[in-house]
């Protein structure tokens, strides 16, 4: 199973490979679109080769998925542990109530009549 990952990473970094030679020409990224630029009497643009823009859109992409996942899944993570502290609060009382049944019982008549 370790080698089929091995050779699973080695075609994606073969085929990312491949992207960035493919698109290494320079492109111009504005920020701002040109009429709202003029508003602001600034005009952001960076050139950069486009693979960085393409593979920057992807992790960016994958960053948002992240944390949108993870702001969503917080109901259910707040469910689950409310659920286990009420687990922990019961087992404790599980474990007081067996120690009042058996006190003053001999050990070995308590453990036997626990077992049952």
């Amino acid at each position: 199973m370790r080698y089929v990952r091995y050779l699973c990473i080695a075609v994606f970094a073969v085929a990312l490979i491949a992207v960035a030679l493919a698109n290494r020409s320079m492109v111009s990224l504005k920020i701002l679109p040109s009429e709202v630029s003029g508003f602001f009497a600034l005009n952001p643009e960076l050139n950069m080769p486009l693979f960085v823009v393409i593979l920057g859109s992807i992790i960016a992409g994958l960053l948002i998925g992240f944390v949108w996942e993870w702001i969503r899944e917080y109901g259910q993570r707040a469910e689950a542990a409310r659920q286990a502290r009420e687990m922990r609060r019961l087992e404790r009382e599980i474990a007081r109530l067996k120690g009042e049944k058996h006190k003053g019982q001999d050990e070995v008549l308590a453990l036997l009549d626990q077992a049952s």
